[in-house]
């Protein structure tokens, strides 16, 4: 598995293409950019085929219009992202399919498992694939994403934050703001991982 991490938009969002050895992709949270996202992909020999959001917040969707257009493909989202208001999403969001804690999407040889972990969101989730997890604005290195936004929840970002720090392998954990850590790290530094 190739993981290419492109920080975009005002708030430097990490949108990732992910890929596997035949250049299968996909794209984790589009956040801006959509002709530099394209172009990356072409320089790495990236066949995109689907879109995958961690939440609906605009500033991790921001891509999807221009990518869909470009593309024709899949963009799988949490449904419960629909209780968000549109000044937190910019406008309607757009997806195509819906997934939900234990479904999984199959991309060439990728396999990513959905793992519902509201706090952020009402709809957020953690995509695991192999040894990655993809955290989006559930937890960070040293941190977690914030709960006062319409739809956060502390008490939901406890339990999703608990849930994550009992898996018991050292996943590599490629959040949606900010460098990439490990859960064995977060489990030594992080003190909401506790």
């Amino acid at each position: 598995m190739k993981i290419y991490t492109l920080p975009l938009g005002q708030l430097e969002t990490n949108c990732y293409l992910v890929a596997d050895a035949d250049g299968n992709a996909v794209v984790i949270d589009p956040a801006a950019a959509p002709g530099q996202i394209l172009q990356t992909a072409r320089e790495k020999g990236l066949h995109l085929q689907a879109i995958l959001l961690t939440h609906g917040h605009f500033d991790h969707v921001g891509g999807i219009k221009g990518l869909v257009e470009a593309l024709h493909c899949p963009v799988w989202m949490h449904e419960s992202e629909l209780t968000l208001p549109e000044y937190l999403t910019d406008g309607k969001l757009y997806y195509t399919d819906g997934y939900d804690e234990g479904d999984t999407v199959t991309v060439g040889k990728l396999t990513f498992t959905v793992l519902h972990t509201p706090g952020h969101t009402p709809g957020s989730v953690c995509l695991r694939c192999g040894e990655a997890l993809f955290s989006g604005d559930t937890l960070f290195a040293g941190s977690y994403g914030r709960t006062d936004f319409s739809g956060g929840s502390g008490l939901e970002m406890c339990k999703s934050l608990h849930r994550l720090a009992e898996i018991p392998e050292n996943l590599t954990v490629y959040p949606g703001h900010g460098e990439m850590t490990t859960l064995d790290a977060e489990r030594r530094v992080n003190p909401y991982f506790r």
